[in-house]
């Protein structure tokens, strides 16, 4: 699997405060964002792939919709997240 529990942990820890901290807004993009990672990727090997690519469209807007809650909520972690993750807007 591509995402081991050590991986995922590590993802929370760093973007999400503790590595138990799973529903920090910080920590579900930052997820997503690796998730996105790995089927870009993936559909860069699989074109005609179309599930996986529904997939990441879901993800993308799943996380987009995570960046504008953060957004309204607090703008510095907002930006500090972008730059992080490289994010474009």
């Amino acid at each position: 699997m591509y995402l081991s529990k050590e991986k995922k942990a590590e993802i929370f820890a760093t973007h999400g405060g503790a590595a138990t901290n799973t529903g920090s807004t910080e920590g579900q993009i930052a997820l997503f964002t690796f998730r996105i990672n790995h089927l870009t990727e993936h559909l860069k090997r699989n074109r005609h792939d179309y599930n996986t690519e529904r997939s990441l469209v879901k993800l993308v807007g799943k996380r987009r919709s995570q960046l504008d809650y953060l957004k309204k909520k607090d703008i510095n972690k907002y930006r500090e997240i972008l730059k992080t993750l490289n994010i474009r807007k």
